[in-house]
């Protein structure tokens, strides 16, 4: 499908799957060399930027994200930005506070989150690539649940200037793809040093050769809780693996278990930090009542334009950093990370990659998720949560697909600045893996 006919089509079939909250009004691609989309945390500045928060409608920013400019220097289209949890909170994009994104493969089903727009995109908008961000899973989750390649790179590795934060030691952007092969050629693009981004690295270039995956380690506990579709997924992916020449071994990672209430504890604690700026006076939405006191106008607009995910955890994070609960809470998470880090450096220091399935159920139907609670919805992080706060690069690839067609993914994990391994291992296991990409219509 041609660039331009992409175009043509792009409003009917954002009908169906709602990937995007703003589009492109062109209907050519003016002599673009590729077409991306970007989710809706990054800002842009010929589209509105909400972050799936109603309290930022209406926000166009003066500037490009560093990752956005980038793509457009390399010769870049950007035709919209992806719809997503507000504020990146959530596990299915069903939190958000515009537009909800439908799974290419059951209209019924959720895309993941918090980039689930743009694993969508990604899905169903032939050699097209977008830019997602994770800060626990939200790049792999989506990729997972939408059956396409994502990767989210090394902290540090892709400048965060631009990138409207959830939690400033955790936010990676990186990319989701339908091919193997975009992962390292967009990633290329946007990597690299930003003198905007203080926590943007100097840092080793990509490798010109690969160097290929030879083993990798399976935790125990990353194997626990999963569904029996997936489970069957996984083992009959890892017997794949064996058959390729890759080694696989067996590991005890206890750590795991402790990443996700630590993972809560530091991500709340930053985005409450974060989210104090939005008090109706500076961004997006100003149309509260300016008789009112400071205090009762910040409380009247945030109570108003932000959803009950954001609240909860605004509340979840002040509390963790109130003066005689922060050694408890913030402290000791700080103190479980580098158990993290050491868990995976130890396992590493043997092996290529740490590989697990990406979430332990396929993509759930949108009453179901109705139905869960809000600690359902995080335990359900709880294989993507570790490679998170640990800053390592990781990468989910399609393996396999349940008994209604969803598809199921895996999940690989290297070592810091280890990219290189995660590019070689998606392209072998695309020679490898029969891919059904879903029925695209309007």
């Amino acid at each position: 499908m041609s660039a331009d006919t992409v175009l043509s089509k792009l409003k009917e079939i954002n009908g169906k799957y709602s990937m995007f909250h703003a589009m492109t009004e062109d209907t050519s691609a003016d002599g673009a060399s590729f077409l991306f989309s970007a989710k809706d945390n990054l800002t842009s500045m010929d589209m509105e930027t909400c972050s799936g928060s109603k309290i930022l409608i209406g926000y166009r920013p003066a500037f490009d994200a560093t990752s956005i400019a980038k793509m457009r220097a390399a010769g870049g289209k950007l035709i919209g930005k992806t719809n997503m949890d507000e504020f990146g909170f959530g596990t299915f994009s069903t939190n958000s506070g515009l537009e909800v994104p439908r799974n290419p493969y059951d209209l019924e089903r959720a895309c993941g989150g918090s980039s689930g727009g743009s694993a969508c995109a990604a899905a169903v908008i032939e050699d097209h690539v977008s830019l997602g961000v994770s800060t626990g899973g939200s790049i792999c989750c989506p990729a997972s649940f939408c059956g396409v390649y994502g990767i989210a790179p090394t902290y540090g590795r892709v400048s965060r200037y631009g990138l409207i934060d959830y939690g400033n030691s955790l936010d990676k952007i990186g990319v989701l793809s339908a091919k193997a092969t975009d992962l390292k050629k967009y990633m290329k693009i946007i990597a690299g040093k930003d003198e905007k981004d203080p926590t943007s690295c100097v840092q080793p270039e990509f490798r010109t050769d690969y160097r290929m995956m030879k083993s990798v380690a399976i935790p125990k506990e990353g194997t626990e809780g999963l569904s029996k579709d997936v489970e069957a997924a996984f083992k009959d992916s890892v017997e794949n693996l064996v058959r390729m020449g890759i080694d696989v071994d067996y590991v005890d990672m206890p750590s795991l278990k402790y990443a996700m209430p630590a993972y809560y504890v530091l991500a709340t604690s930053e985005a409450s930090t974060n989210l104090a700026r939005y008090v109706g006076m500076r961004y997006g939405q100003q149309e509260g009542d300016l008789s009112l006191k400071f205090d009762d106008y910040f409380t009247s607009f945030r109570s108003q334009y932000f959803g009950d995910e954001a609240k909860r955890r605004i509340l979840l994070g002040t509390f963790t950093r109130m003066v005689g609960f922060r050694d408890r809470y913030y402290a000791k998470a700080l103190q479980v990370r580098k158990v993290v880090i050491d868990d995976y450096k130890r396992i590493l220091a043997d092996h290529d990659a740490v590989l697990a399935p990406t979430m332990p159920f396929t993509a759930p139907r949108f009453d179901d998720i109705s139905k869960m609670s809000a600690l359902d919805s995080y335990k359900a992080d709880y294989l993507t949560v570790p490679a998170n706060i640990a800053g390592t690069p990781h990468m989910s690839v399609p393996c396999g697909y349940d008994s209604n067609g969803m598809p199921v993914g895996m999940q690989f994990v290297a070592d810091h600045w280890n990219e290189d391994v995660l590019f070689s291992m998606a392209e072998d296991w695309e020679k490898e893996f029969d891919m059904k990409a879903p029925e695209v219509g309007a």
